[in-house]
């Protein structure tokens, strides 16, 4: 029982070293969960794990090391992905001049979080570095322990639990602050615009790179 327990703990920490540091997919957690509500936050996080879902089978598979090795077809959706992060980021700032709450649909915030996870090459990388521990939960590393998990099953649900807890912990977090500070949700929707214009340009530079497209792309 006691390897079980530990197995699962484990797989949280993983699922958690993924989930919680910031980058585009929580800077649209955010911006849904302020402007639209805990639900609508929710939602988004779903839309990242149903990514991370698809990635795991794909890292079975050896999909995932194939993109990685294939720099026109990577290079092409981290492309894409950043000019979907200008395209967000300019719907978050534009979505300030008319601010209200509960506004819009809870699946376009799973849209939004599924179409940038999906060609995020961090994520991609994740994957073929920490996230290989569900492929040997023998040597997982989690903010830089090293984890031991026996049971990979248990892991892997552990992993997917850890998802689940940040992306329910932090939306409601949010709309419990954004309850006593009226002016919060302007406030970060500005700031998920400003993060995710950053990544845009980062992704584009990394697409440009990928592709052998000039440096002063």
């Amino acid at each position: 029982m006691l390897v079980g327990l530990v197995s699962i703990v484990a797989g949280g920490l993983l699922g958690l070293s993924l989930a919680a540091p910031p980058g585009p997919m929580n800077a649209v957690i955010a911006e849904e969960s302020v402007n639209r509500g805990w639900r609508a936050g929710f939602s988004a996080g779903l839309g990242a794990m149903t990514a991370d879902a698809l990635f795991f089978v794909l890292a079975i598979a050896g999909v995932v090391a194939f993109i990685q090795n294939a720099p026109t077809l990577r290079g092409v959706m981290v492309g894409v992905g950043g000019l979907l992060m200008f395209y967000f980021a300019y719907g978050a700032i534009q979505g300030t001049d008319d601010f209200s709450e509960e506004v819009g649909s809870d699946r376009a915030g799973f849209g939004k979080a599924f179409a940038l996870a999906v060609t995020n090459p961090y994520q991609i990388t994740w994957w073929l570095t920490a996230g290989v521990g569900l492929l040997n939960p023998g040597a997982i590393e989690a903010f830089g322990y090293s984890l031991f998990a026996a049971n990979g099953t248990l892991t892997i649900v552990g992993f997917f639990s850890g998802i689940v807890l940040w992306i329910t912990a932090f939306p409601a977090a949010l709309r419990t602050a954004g309850d006593k500070v009226d002016a919060l949700g302007k406030t970060i929707a500005y700031g998920s615009g400003v993060v995710l214009v950053w990544f845009g340009i980062v992704f584009l530079w990394d697409a440009a790179t990928s592709l052998g497209l000039p440096a002063y792309f």
